[in-house]
């Protein structure tokens, strides 16, 4: 019988455990503009960064946090950091690759304010790691379907460098989320181990895909027992679906 090694393991022996839902959509609810992206920090930033939600947890942080709250009230045990997109490949369409340290450590300690702010139960905060706004699997060009954008080790390290910020902003497991690319996600499962090892401390990992349209494959073509038997090499605390 596995030992359990960590309180969210233990916890769901006994009940089972809900997740958070989707942060951008609870960010368009308060109808933010350029200057509110910006904040003072950015006010003279070389390009717009309206929709870049990651750069919230630096400019509105008390949004992020009230959104927190928000899912923690209405019975959340596991709470996502504000993180999507905080990489750095995902960040260079903004120009704020450097931000992505930055931008992680901000969003895992916001999350945990509001989860250590909850006196009924325990919260758990999840560092949430994005698909990435490149793909491994998948050409660009229909000219050249051989062509990538990057390589596995740059997303590796990508990942890498994003898993190592959450992790020391006090996360308590890491989600892999809306993968639509299984190789991106092998790249993330990678960086996971590195991670681990560098730091000498594990955390629970869940993977989350996601089913792009009515085939019920993802985007790259796998079906949803195809993508499981792609990651099952690791172990997981969970593997499920979202979007």
């Amino acid at each position: 019988m596995k030992s359990i090694s960590h309180p969210i393991e233990s916890l769901l022996q006994k009940r089972i455990l809900l997740l958070d839902g989707a942060m951008g959509t609870m960010v368009q609810q308060y109808k933010l503009e350029e200057a509110d992206y910006r904040g003072e920090r950015f006010a003279d930033w070389a390009s717009d960064v309206k929709g870049n939600n990651d750069l919230l947890v630096l400019t509105q942080p008390h949004i992020i946090r009230e959104i927190h709250a928000q899912y923690i009230a209405a019975g959340c045990d596991i709470i996502e950091t504000n993180t999507f997109n905080a990489t750095t490949i995902s960040q260079s369409d903004y120009g704020m690759e450097a931000l992505v340290a930055d931008l992680n450590l901000a969003a895992a300690r916001v999350a945990r304010e509001a989860a250590d702010a909850c006196s009924e139960r325990q919260v758990f905060v999840a560092g949430a790691v994005g698909p990435l706004s490149r793909t491994l699997s998948i050409s660009r060009d229909v000219n050249d379907p051989g062509r990538r954008e990057v390589t596995f080790d740059e997303v590796a390290g990508a990942y890498r460098e994003q898993m190592l910020a959450l992790m020391e902003g006090g996360v308590d497991l890491l989600l892999i989320e809306t993968v639509f690319d299984t190789l991106n996600a092998k790249a993330a499962l990678y960086a996971v181990r590195e991670c681990f090892n560098l730091t000498g401390k594990t955390l629970p990992v869940m993977v989350s895909g996601t089913i792009t349209d009515l085939s019920g494959r993802t985007l790259t073509g796998q079906t949803v027992e195809a993508f499981l038997n792609s990651i099952s090499h690791f172990p997981l605390l969970s593997v499920g679906l979202n979007c």
